[in-house]
This record gives structure tokens, sequence and C-alpha cells, in this order.
């Protein structure tokens, strides 16, 4: 997984990182064209498209657990024997770019955003920041994700992950006292538009 990565900007000495993670069916080449946009408006970060560990069951894409057969009930079990590696891959990047947690942002896209969030829940000091574009949580947090910040991202029209996801977690961020944000995007569907990139930035400025 490491070696498929694509370092989309690699400053001199980061003082950020930031590291894509695709949806189902993508790959570390995907994301790397939004990687772009990320790198353009932070000059300081060092930008890392991530490949998922997996093939899916169909086409060339990667994958970060196989949703083959997912439902509610097994979701939770599939993203938690995935997020050993995810985490270590994160720490990876850390001691190679010499960037701590702090400065890490992590972002996600559907299946991204999902790995991303769950690697909160798993150690809430793995990154500063996650930007969860059209995700959720596989399973609610039963407990604060500070220091961290999430900043949830939706399209409204979203038919795959429905935003009532993004809802629900943000609520439950905010009643555990986690800092957070929710943006509704409207007429957007499962999918990042300019205004959803625009946001993101924005958090990151």
């Amino acid at each position: 997984m490491m070696s498929d990565a694509i370092t989309v900007q690699q400053p001199e000495q980061a003082q950020r990182l930031v590291l894509l993670f695709h949806g189902v069916g993508d790959s570390a080449n995907g994301m790397a064209a939004l990687g772009r946009y990320f790198a353009d408006a932070l000059a300081d970060a060092c930008v890392v498209s991530l490949n998922g560990p997996e093939s899916t069951e169909w086409g060339a894409g990667r994958q970060w657990f196989s949703v083959q057969g997912v439902t509610e009930e097994n979701r939770q079990a599939r993203v938690d024997a995935a997020i050993p590696g995810f985490l270590s891959t994160v720490r990876h990047w850390q001691d190679k770019v010499g960037v701590d947690a702090a400065h890490t942002v992590l972002v996600g896209f559907s299946q991204g955003t999902i790995m991303s969030l769950e690697a909160l829940k798993a150690n809430p000091r793995i990154a500063g920041t996650v930007i969860a574009f059209s995700g959720r949580f596989a399973s609610l947090p039963e407990s604060a994700l500070t220091p961290a910040v999430v900043h949830f991202i939706h399209g409204e029209q979203d038919s795959v992950i429905l935003p009532v996801h993004a809802q629900a977690a943000a609520q439950r961020m905010h009643s555990l006292g986690s800092a957070h944000s929710l943006d509704m995007i409207a007429g957007v569907g499962h999918s990042i538009d300019g205004l959803m990139l625009q946001q993101a930035l924005g958090y990151l400025a």
C-alpha cells in the first residue's frame, strides 16, 4: 500500500501532512487530482494520495475493506480488521515526512472517510484534522474524539451514503463535546464538487 502512494507535493520542510483516502473502486491516482487542489492551497504541506490495500471484487479499483454483502451489522467488524494497517500507514508517512499527528490532515471520500473517522475512534491522537467528504462512521463513537477536529461535508442528494449519517455523526460529536463542523451541500450527490472543496480548503487555510 505504501509503495503505491502518489506524492502530489513534497516541500523541503513540510509543516503539514495531508493524506488522501479514496472511495471503493477508485485509486490513489483518482484522488491525486483532488490532492492537487490541496497542494496549490497549502504550500507548506506534503500531500500524498494512498491506495487501498485490497482489489475490489470487480474491476481494477482498490478498496479499504470489502463491501460485498456488507450490512449495518457486519460493517464494523470489517472496518476493525482493516484499521491496524490503516493506522500504521498514517504513522509511516508521519515518520517519513517528519510531521506530528497534530499537523496531520486525513482527507477521505466515501469509504476513505469511513476509514479516517474510524481511525480517530481507534486513536483520537492519530491526526489533528479529518476532512470527511460524503462519509460516515461504521458505528457512532461512544467517547470524545478530542483533540481532533472533524469537518463533515456531504451532498444533500447523496443516495450512496445518505446525508442522515453525516447529520447523526455531527449530533453525536456535539453531544460528546468533540470539535466538528457540518456542511450540507444542496444539489450534490455522492461526489465532491467545487463548493465542497472550497469549504474544505477554507477550514485548512
